[in-house]
């Protein structure tokens, strides 16, 4: 579940002695007073809070990476110089990967703040102006 970014929060047993009703949330959610109560037919009932942010008020602005003014050839050089054979004979070798990529993004890509949207990530102004070109 941790590689989907979703967390189970109900740790007790909700029918017998086994966790049938589950309460999961992605990671950035909080959920408050999780209790296993009373029965319910033949399962216990779950009460919790579950915290919500009000989807009209926004943060202010967020820093995303500028990949625009990225300086590619020094993420090139720097990415080319690992030894990829030993690399990839590591079990965990697409974590070190996913790591040498962002560490790498990290230095050789500038960020810059953006206003949030309700837009998809994917949803760039150029997707934005052929749509209107349209």
């Amino acid at each position: 579940m941790n590689t989907n970014s979703l967390q189970q929060h109900a740790n007790e047993p909700t029918r017998g002695n086994n966790i049938l009703d589950l309460v999961m949330t992605t990671t950035d959610l909080s959920i408050n007073g999780l209790e296993v109560t009373d029965k319910i037919g033949d399962h216990q009932m779950i009460d919790f809070s579950l915290e919500v942010q009000d989807p009209n008020t926004r943060t202010q602005h967020k820093q995303v990476l500028d990949y625009k003014r990225a300086n590619f050839e020094l993420m090139k050089e720097e990415l080319g110089i690992h030894n990829y054979e030993v690399l990839l004979g590591n079990k965990n070798a697409d974590m070190i990967l996913q790591e040498k990529i962002t560490s790498t993004a990290e230095h050789h890509v500038p960020r810059k703040r953006i206003r949030p949207t309700n837009n998809p990530p994917w949803f760039s102004q150029e997707i934005k102006r052929l749509i209107n070109a349209r």
